[in-house]
């Protein structure tokens, strides 16, 4: 199971570290999504063998998501504003070919058409927060470099920390995505690259986002897991909202980047990158079944190991 968990903590990780969808959303499509959230809810407020349980769950997750973000970041950094158009088309078929995958999964969750009005709120939701972001919207370039800490710069980024940890735990919307609507995905990975390499100029800023994080994963794990358990209908409609209102969201994202760029146009948009991105989330459905069908072959000779 240890490496069932890696490889599904690594797709969780590849996910959080691009903007489209959510480490939530490909929890959601490898099927142990509940699992993930009860862990969490667990980790805080369980008994102390649920805690046990979930620290040893979570910690198999958790080194496969850090090897991928790591890897992530790297390679995103070298390529992204670069190439701005075509990983953005790239994030656009993640989050088109996601969508359906969750209203399949969630299909008789959503036969209650009368919530269909959280959906909507999903949408103006992200369109307001992209269009009235003070960042993006001003052109300007932003670092978070120590020396260009504020007060409210600081407040910002923490806020944005807690929104964002909020996003990636929610099979919907990205936390990077969030960051790309506040204008600080680019400066994020950047921070994070510069203390990869031993550039601490950036350390007081990350561990501003860093309690953000913290904070919001204590705030919002009861939230998500009661809304899924008592109002899972008008959740889902809102998350689908959310992705497709992020769909906006990722089409301005190059205002964000540290020289700003035109919104992705008709002229810009990259076919072929956006299929490939339409073709990656349904591989991670397949990939669902071979994992499910490798732990049930797992758990199968464990049970023979233990009749012997």
């Amino acid at each position: 199971m240890y490496i069932l968990n890696f490889i599904r903590g690594f797709c969780m990780a590849l996910a959080d570290s691009i903007p489209g969808v959510s480490g939530g959303t490909i929890a959601f499509i490898l099927g142990f999504y509940d699992e993930f959230v009860s862990s969490l809810h667990n980790l805080i407020s369980g008994s102390k063998v649920e805690r046990i349980n979930a620290l040893r769950f979570l910690s198999k997750i958790g080194i496969g998501w850090a090897t991928g973000f790591i890897l992530s970041v790297i390679f995103i950094t070298a390529i992204f504003e670069k190439n701005i158009y075509e990983i953005s088309s790239l994030f656009l078929g993640f989050i088109i070919a996601s969508i359906p995958l969750i209203i399949k999964s969630e299909k008789r969750t959503l036969s209650e058409g009368k919530n269909i009005i959280f959906l909507l709120i999903g949408i103006v939701v992200v369109f307001t927060m992209t269009y009235f972001n003070p960042i993006s919207s001003s052109g300007r370039s932003f670092s978070i470099k120590a020396e260009n800490l504020g007060l409210i710069f600081g407040i910002y980024i923490f806020l944005s920390g807690m929104i964002a940890i909020s996003a990636m735990v929610l099979p919907g919307i990205s936390g990077s995505t969030i960051l790309l609507i506040f204008g600080l995905y680019t400066p994020i990975l950047n921070a994070i690259k510069g203390i990869l390499k031993l550039n601490f100029e950036y350390l007081p800023g990350i561990v501003i986002f860093g309690s953000g994080i913290l904070i919001g994963v204590l705030l919002t794990i009861r939230s998500v897991r009661y809304l899924l358990r008592k109002f899972r209908s008008q959740t889902i409609y809102c998350i689908i909202g959310l992705m497709i209102g992020s769909i906006y969201a990722v089409i301005m994202g190059p205002l964000s980047l540290e020289v700003p760029q035109s919104p992705m146009n008709l002229e810009s948009f990259n076919i072929i990158f956006f299929v490939i991105g339409c073709i990656l989330v349904p591989a991670l459905e397949m990939l669902k079944v071979l994992l499910k069908s490798k732990s049930d072959d797992l758990e199968q000779d464990t049970h023979i190991e233990d009749m012997i």
